[in-house]
């Protein structure tokens, strides 16, 4: 699923491919350990680079954690329009399924800040959703 902000300037595709980690993860114990890959691009006009993320978890019982932090890996990407950037990140949680969502804070050269939405998306060990 893509997510973009409508202002042409300022326009950032977002795709996530999420992954189950069986050789990490601990059923019996309720430890399931889900990778994520995100490739971000600038559709827009304007370069702009990620500042921060904002994270919303939620597992399968309900549960929320929010996760806040300065850019993604250690990194603040800029990125000039056309450009893209991409990296892979995880997360654990107590239940085999559950859903992410969240947004990157950007600013743009001139530093205008803007927020890209990135898509609700399912985290899901196999055989646990029909």
């Amino acid at each position: 699923m893509n997510n973009s902000i409508s202002n042409n300037s300022y326009k950032i595709d977002i795709k996530v491919q999420p992954a189950y980690l069986e050789n990490q993860s601990d059923p019996d114990n309720n430890h399931y350990v889900f990778s994520y890959t995100v490739t971000i691009k600038n559709t827009g006009d304007t370069a702009a680079r990620l500042l921060t993320r904002h994270w919303i978890i939620t597992d399968g019982d309900g549960q929320v954690q929010e996760v806040k932090g300065d850019g993604v890996i250690g990194e603040q990407p800029h990125l000039n329009p056309g450009e893209g950037f991409q990296y892979t990140s995880g997360t654990f949680m107590n239940t085999p399924f559950g859903t992410m969502q969240g947004s990157y804070q950007m600013v743009t050269d001139n530093g205008e800040h803007f927020d890209a939405p990135v898509p609700t998306f399912t985290l899901s060990a196999p055989n646990t959703l029909h």
